[in-house]
């Protein structure tokens, strides 16, 4: 049966007065069954149509309910910046009852959110593909973020009831706009105003801890920070951050698991630990840009190596991984001296020639003197334990353990800073 806007005031106000969060979340959704009754009802609504409504039920959802319509006819009409504009204005309208109640409206703070954020991507995709300028996505997280505020100080309600559990997924939802807009503009400019947000969360204790919040809230957040850190260039709390997000996220969450492992693969491989075949075969798009890497490190394939870095350096740099894999190339370097070393019968004391063959081998166009280079460079680096007489053109190797694991060296990550 078609929902009119009268019957649509009455579901508002019984929900709101049976205090049903879930229920009040699927009324404000603009893709809901009863938004197109809605807009069907009212062709070319202005709020103007809608006056003599006001009043009709508690304040302020009788504006929330107009604000609504008009949200709903903009999406209708594939109005995107319009829609944003009225959807921004509801969610102003919504924080005014939020403050006033406690955590049962939590869920229709997420799914409002949700849709601002939506709409502001889908507003500045119109705008960019119409030549307009327009920044929804960061204006949507300026909004986002003003419900941070508004979860932490509440200090009235129960802790079951706070208004504090919506905390992290505020700051995922935050996050997740900056790292949108950086698709449409300069990443790090738009990613380095969430910092702000980030030092509001860590100077206040008055929350519970994050491992008592909602694992999806965890796993989220805890992405977003892995991201940031890789992009900061802390690469070691970056690999933590991503490694408890990964473990934490749903077996079922296929694409969330993909979007962790693309960073998290790399940043391990650095470390000397490259990724099973059970688990490549898991995520196939992972497995085609990374499987080459892969294969050329445990064979010393430098060439193959090059080949694939090559072949996926577009791909690598939209996802600022191209220095990441272009650093992991020594591992594959050592892969291949290693095998120089072990065809000697893993003697000691090796000619620098031996190792220049094996690049010439390679397809490497490496003179004499850029293959000591190599060698002194994964020497220091601690790839290989050893050292090198220049006067004899001779590497001499340690007796014991002359090529160490990879994920034995320390401060893997040095070299990328």
């Amino acid at each position: 049966m078609p929902v009119d806007f009268p019957n649509f005031l009455l579901q508002l106000n019984d929900t709101i007065n049976a205090e049903n969060g879930e229920n009040l979340a699927y009324l404000l959704r603009p893709t809901s069954p009863h938004g197109k009754d809605l807009v069907k009802q009212f062709k070319n609504a202005t709020k103007s149509t809608f006056s003599s409504y006001l009043g009709s039920i508690q304040s302020p959802w009788d504006e929330i309910a107009v604000q609504y319509v008009l949200v709903c006819s903009h999406v209708a009409r594939r109005r995107p910046m319009e829609a944003f504009k009225e959807h921004t204005t509801l969610v102003g309208l919504f924080y005014r009852f939020f403050t006033e109640n406690r955590g049962w409206t939590l869920l229709a703070l997420f799914s409002i959110l949700r849709d601002l954020r939506d709409l502001a991507f889908d507003s500045d995709i119109y705008a960019k593909e119409s030549d307009l300028k327009s920044d929804s996505m960061e204006d949507a997280a300026r909004t986002i973020t003003k419900a941070f505020g508004l979860c932490m100080t509440d200090r009235i309600s129960p802790v079951d009831q706070s208004r504090k559990w919506g905390v992290y997924y505020v700051v995922g939802l935050v996050l997740k706009c900056y790292f949108r807009a950086s698709l449409l503009s300069c990443p790090i400019k738009r990613i380095s105003l969430s910092k702000s947000i980030l030092r509001a969360l860590d100077a206040n204790n008055d929350i519970p801890p994050l491992q008592q919040y909602p694992r999806s809230h965890q796993v989220t957040y805890r992405y977003y920070i892995g991201m940031l850190k890789f992009l900061s260039e802390d690469y070691a709390k970056s690999e933590e951050e991503l490694t408890l997000a990964f473990y934490q996220c749903h077996i079922e969450a296929h694409a969330n698991q993909e979007r962790i492992l693309t960073y998290l693969i790399p940043l391990r491989m650095l470390k000397g630990h490259l990724p099973s075949d059970e688990l490549m075969t898991r995520f196939p798009d992972l497995e085609n840009l990374y499987r080459p890497f892969i294969k050329a490190i445990r064979t010393g394939d430098i060439s193959s190596y090059d080949h694939a870095l090559d072949l996926h350096e577009k791909k690598l740099l939209d996802l600022n991984l191209y220095i990441t894999l272009e650093k992991a190339r020594e591992s594959c370097l050592r892969s291949l001296f290693r095998r120089v070393w072990v065809v000697a019968d893993k003697k000691s004391r090796l000619p620098i020639s031996m190792f220049h063959s094996a690049l010439k081998t390679c397809k490497l166009d490496v003179d004499a003197e850029e293959a000591e280079c190599l060698l002194a460079n994964l020497i220091y680096k601690g790839y290989i334990r050893g050292y090198i007489s220049h006067a004899m053109q001779m590497v001499v190797l340690a007796n014991m353990n002359a090529f160490p694991r990879v994920a034995d060296r320390p401060e893997p990550y040095k070299e990328l800073l």
